[in-house]
């Protein structure tokens, strides 16, 4: 029996008033499930972006309801301490790997669990732990300059699970990578999904590893419809 970790239903996002008015989100209802990965895709101005971000509860939606690992976090306005469940439910994972460059991978992981309370000896375990199952335990003492693209990548991705989050969000994390290394990521986030049973949302531009996607969504015009591989 299949566990929804992620639900929104009737989300609307509108900018400005009147004539000028911009539907972003346009009555968005979707599920996703425990270990799941789904693209988004749609043109740019679609309305990927605000959908993520308020997904991400970085902004509120105009009306509607979110409801992450069975709590309902927006109805009518927020029902939760925003930046706590945030920090404690879902990851986030951008196109650059935003790594803090003056800590090594190991650090970079562990101070997400630290600023969450996590002990020093916790934080160092589960971050060699992360780090064995990304391959990159050799690279645990390596500044973010010492590290390929790649390399940075799956340390963001690493990181962005630490604190062992229901939802993780990606935002075109492939874009600055190579084709090769840009199938690696997108397998790598697959098997986040299917072995760590995270839901995993990614928008992407990158069609050569649509393949690895459970689902895939298309947005246009602030709508959501789920699209046919044989499309």
């Amino acid at each position: 029996m299949n566990t929804v970790a992620l639900s929104a239903e009737h989300l609307f996002k509108t900018y400005g008033e009147g004539d000028t008015a911009v539907h972003a989100l346009n009555d968005v209802s979707f599920s996703m499930n425990v270990g799941e990965i789904v693209a988004l895709l749609g043109p740019s101005g679609a309305g990927k972006s605000t959908l993520l971000t308020t997904l991400g509860l970085i902004q509120p939606p105009s009306s509607g309801t979110i409801s992450i690992a069975g709590t309902r976090v927006f109805d009518n306005g927020y029902q939760v301490n925003i930046r706590d469940f945030r920090r404690n439910n879902i990851g986030f994972v951008f196109q650059k790997a935003n790594l803090l460059p003056f800590l090594t991978a190991e650090e970079n992981i562990r101070i997400a669990m630290e600023v969450n309370d996590a002990s020093s000896r916790e934080s160092k375990q589960y971050a060699a732990e992360l780090l064995e199952h990304f391959e990159l335990s050799a690279r645990r003492t390596f500044l973010p300059k010492q590290l390929s693209g790649g390399q940075q990548q799956r340390v963001a991705i690493a990181r962005a699970l630490a604190n062992k989050p229901s939802l993780l969000l990606a935002d075109e994390p492939t874009a600055a990578l190579d084709s090769h290394m840009g199938r690696k990521v997108m397998e790598l986030l697959k098997n986040v999904a299917h072995t760590h049973h995270t839901a995993v949302l990614v928008v992407t531009h990158d069609h050569r590893a649509i393949d690895v996607f459970d689902r895939i969504w298309m947005m246009e015009d602030g709508k959501l419809s789920e699209k046919n591989r044989q499309d």
